[in-house]
């Protein structure tokens, strides 16, 4: 029996959905929204600060005792230098800068620990 006639007609009425399909999943991926994230950083970084105030420095490795250690985002102006490490995470964070950790507001007793490592 030839299916041929009756997957066709389907084929060419539902040719868009596998890439569709495949383009939301990319876009509900962690690995996106990672790295959408860090764009948007760099983007908000280039918009609204200074350019004679602040220079961005991006993805920056330094060497430690276990191996090496990635920072994402690094402004440098005569006010300071400031480590900005993107998350993908939802909900406000709260913390403060002597407490190793932040509490999600979305969940009520929920804790993480702020430190990627050692070195952060």
């Amino acid at each position: 029996m030839d299916l041929n006639p009756v997957f066709q007609p389907l084929i060419a009425a539902l040719w868009y959905l596998l890439p569709l399909a495949i383009m939301t999943g990319l876009i509900k991926s962690p690995w996106f929204k990672g790295k959408f994230g860090e764009f948007l950083v760099n983007l908000s970084a280039r918009w609204f600060l200074d350019k004679s105030r602040y220079r961005l420095i991006k993805n920056v490795t330094l060497p430690t005792e276990d191996g090496t250690t990635q920072i994402d985002h690094v402004p440098v102006s005569e006010f300071g230098v400031f480590v900005v490490e993107t998350k993908n995470m939802r909900g406000w964070i709260f913390g403060g800068a002597h407490p190793r950790l932040f509490r999600d507001r979305d969940k009520a007793c929920a804790r993480y620990n702020v430190l990627q490592g050692e070195v952060h």
